[in-house]
């Protein structure tokens, strides 16, 4: 991949805020997992600050669980503009709601990220970093990786194997892989090619480009922070506390 190519910053981006959060209850009993606070903020706008501070200029938000408290917090926000794609009647899975969402995406690649993903960034923003990497004529898809080693809160097994060009192989059963995926990626339209409308696991179709070569990722610089869980909180708190001091 030539350095020079003037790379292209996505304008629009896709984030996901649809789940149950099960696993953060008894908070996501009265609220949905985004509005979770750390730090003071809540996680939806760790991310859409983050959008933000990038460039976009629009951010699709998929809603459901307790969907009439996610549109009301969304109404306040100006930078990025914020489109609601409603899934009330049925939640459509990770890659079921960006497929339902592309009409507002637009046909250039767009960045992706989940709601409640957060990290403390390095010398460079890591979104800015991932524009920089990505190439649409090789990759349907780039993700953003944390190492396993390090990252906050989090205790599996990994995800994916990274070759040196960056393609990347998903974990194997009982395989131990030192990247886990962070939750922030920038995604081709073409990666949606063919998917089939309703529930449908954003997995499905990474693991489609990965067999053709076209899944990539990028090792991130900071630290990030896995917030599972209410008592991931603390640990993710403590960790911003220090990156400020």
């Amino acid at each position: 991949m030539d350095a020079s190519l003037t790379r292209t910053i996505p304008r629009r981006a896709m984030v996901l805020a649809a789940g149950l959060g099960t696993r953060m209850r008894p908070l996501t009993d009265a609220i949905p997992k985004p509005l979770v606070k750390v730090a003071g903020k809540p996680l939806i706008d760790h991310v859409l600050d983050r959008l933000a501070e990038v460039g976009v200029k629009r951010a699709v938000v998929n809603v459901h669980h307790f969907a009439d408290q996610m549109q009301q917090h969304l109404t306040h926000r100006k930078h990025p503009q914020i489109i609601i794609s409603d899934e009330r009647g049925l939640l459509l899975g990770t890659g079921g709601g960006v497929r339902k969402a592309l009409p507002d995406l637009g046909g250039a690649p767009f960045f992706h990220i989940n709601s409640d993903t957060i990290w403390i960034d390095g010398v460079r923003p890591n979104l800015a970093r991932l524009v920089d990497v990505f190439d649409p004529a090789t990759m349907d898809a780039l993700l953003l990786l944390a190492p396993t080693a390090g990252s906050i809160g989090y205790s599996g097994r990994g995800d994916f194997a990274m070759t040196p060009d960056g393609t990347l192989r998903k974990r194997a059963e009982h395989e131990v892989l030192p990247f886990v995926y962070a939750g922030a990626a920038i995604l081709s339209p073409a990666l949606f090619t063919d998917a089939p409308p309703g529930e449908l696991a954003l997995t499905t179709l990474f693991d489609r480009a990965a067999r053709s070569g076209r899944l990539h990722g990028m090792r991130m610089e900071g630290v990030w922070m896995h917030v599972g869980t209410p008592e991931a909180i603390a640990q993710a708190e403590a960790a911003i506390r220090a990156s400020t001091t």
